[in-house]
């Protein structure tokens, strides 16, 4: 594989990575470290801990301040004190712990630059007076034509998903081809979410540690390795309870929600306008939920079914990868004259399975000396399977390995996991790790786990052995959640448009509907019959004209919208 291609697969993939939330519950289909979007929602097994750190400028270590200008939430009591005006200032590259590429965000096409600022929140909103960390913030001010014109509408806030991707660091990157059309009407804003990259970012592994971990085997074939696992994950959930204190309990998707309309209030709108992908459409049937009547206009795109517990949606999840799967062996078995995984694509799930066995039995070789592992080989696999445009890349990947070499697998697995090529990982795996625990009550066991390991084999037979030990991710983990079904619903009259992709291996397309019938009032469905995670990005001009003449004009679309 050229460096070319290398870095061109490096950034694609960490674009579709972060720009789905794959991770909004997404799957990590790796193994069982992984937080889902669910999962990173539904989830696997975390064997690393997580662990507080400062940020640069001291922008994210929790500290005591006096209140500040605070307002009134609209349900569950007093918001915390933030408001104000945010100071901005041009950015930085990202740092280490948001992106794997570190260069300072280019200019817009209209020489627009991109500026960052600090928003500061309590860590316990039930606490306003107490411990406050900042948030990073970044904008892109609306088109000067927009601005010049009466235009402009104010702000539009972005979160791609995870939960652990920093928007701080994806939207500069996504908007030039994905957004620009937006910024006829509004600024483009995004943050990193607290616990994540800049924001009280949570990080306690080294990168040699994130190196192990990822190339772990997490489909044990024997007791010994069974306990290796285990043992890990164990120690490793102790470490974070050690070193986190009190600070895990808060990284909870409603706090975000109650920061978000902090944000709202710093931007100065009287109303959230707000574009979720993944968890962020999670985040943002959240916020509807407590702030009803801050509801401005809002799309969800690729949500994951508020209705499912971790089991349920761990179980849709795998089955979801098995289909783009499917999907993507159908296609090559017909474009290409050797399809790595053969003519009859039936017979693909198979022959990708003993390839899988063989690596396990003696792991891949790559130009760096790294070994491509099991674990690895499946991360590298499933994260090809978020858009079409990297189906191409896995094609190579898949004779690479057949021929005992692991080099597109690794690029592919790196992008994402979040390993820069100097070798330094994002915190995104960790962040998603503490903030799906936070969210959640459930806590299965390794034991118990393992009794649904037919669930899973039935659900996918490539993916489905690893990620049954998805469902230990938060045993002995120090803190827990309240509940594990998330409240969308909201008495917001305000149109809400939901997409759904009938392809979405991440978060299948099921919980498009459910997200829609949950949230009720003005919510509407637009489905996109097309392949990978979320809609509006695919290019589609149906699934474009909807979004935007919505949001920039106010025309929402009709509910059971079908593009293209």
């Amino acid at each position: 594989m050229s460096a070319g291609m290398s870095a061109w697969v490096r950034r694609g993939l960490a674009r579709e990575r972060d720009a789905s939330g794959a991770h909004g519950r997404s799957a990590h289909t790796g193994g069982a470290r992984r937080a889902g979007s669910v999962p990173r929602g539904a989830a696997l097994l975390a064997a690393a801990a997580l662990v507080l750190t400062g940020c640069t400028d001291g922008g994210g270590d929790p500290e005591r301040t006096g209140k500040g200008p605070g307002e009134q939430s609209s349900e569950g009591g007093p918001a915390a004190p933030g408001g104000g005006k945010l100071a901005w200032k041009s950015c930085p590259g990202p740092t280490a712990k948001q992106y794997q590429v570190r260069t300072a965000p280019e200019q817009l096409p209209d020489g627009t630059s991109w500026q960052c600022a600090k928003l500061r929140v309590p860590l316990d909103h039930g606490k306003p007076d107490g411990t406050h960390i900042d948030l990073a913030v970044v904008r892109a001010q609306a088109a000067k034509k927009a601005r010049s014109q009466g235009k402009h509408k104010g702000s539009l806030v972005f979160n791609f998903g995870g939960p652990g991707g920093s928007g701080v660091a994806v939207l500069p990157l996504t908007a030039p081809k994905s957004y620009e059309k937006l910024r006829e009407g509004y600024d483009l804003v995004s943050f990193d979410p607290r616990g994540v990259g800049e924001s009280a970012g949570v990080k306690c592994r080294t990168d040699k540690q994130a190196d192990a971990d990822f190339a772990a085997d997490t489909t044990p074939d024997s007791p010994a390795e069974e306990k290796a696992l285990l043992a890990l994950q164990k120690e490793s959930v102790a470490s974070c309870e050690k070193r986190a204190g009190k600070v895990l309990p808060h990284l909870t998707t409603e706090n975000t929600a109650r920061d978000m309309d902090l944000l709202r209030a710093a931007l100065g709108e009287e109303r959230l306008n707000y574009f979720g992908i993944s968890y962020g459409a999670q985040l943002g049937g959240v916020y509807a939920h407590l702030f009803p009547e801050r509801v401005g206009r809002t799309v969800l795109d690729a949500p994951v079914d508020p209705t499912l517990g971790m089991r349920e949606m761990a179980v849709r999840q795998t089955a979801g990868f098995q289909h783009a799967l499917d999907n993507y062996l159908r296609d090559c078995a017909e474009k290409l004259p050797r399809c790595p995984m053969g003519k009859d694509p039936k017979k693909g799930p198979e022959q990708l399975s003993a390839l899988l066995k063989k690596i396990d039995k003696k792991p891949l070789s790559t130009a760096s000396g790294r070994k491509v592992t099991e674990s690895l080989a499946l991360t590298g696999i499933g994260a090809s399977l978020y858009s079409q445009e990297t189906w191409m890349p896995l094609s190579m990947a898949l004779q690479e390995a057949k021929n005992g070499k692991g080099d597109t697998l690794l690029t592919l697995a790196d992008a994402y996991t979040g390993r820069g090529e100097d070798g330094k990982y994002t915190n995104s795996q960790e962040a998603g790790t503490a903030i799906n625990c936070a969210d959640s009550k459930t806590r299965y066991t390794p034991q118990e786990a393992k009794k649904y390991t037919s669930d899973f084999r039935a659900a996918s037979p490539v993916f489905g052995p690893s990620q049954v030990w998805g469902l230990a991710m938060c045993d002995g983990w120090p803190v827990r959640g309240s509940s594990d079904r998330v409240e969308v619903g909201t008495e917001s009259d305000a149109p809400i448009v939901v997409l759904g992709n009938t392809g979405d291996p991440a978060t299948p397309y099921a919980g498009a509907r459910k997200m829609t019938d949950a949230i009720g009032g003005g919510a509407r469905l637009v489905t996109y019959k097309g392949e990978g995670h979320s809609s509006y990005d695919a290019g589609d001009t149906c699934v474009k004209a909807a979004v935007d003449g919505f949001l920039l004009d106010g025309k929402a679309p009709r509910g059971g919208t079908v593009c293209p």
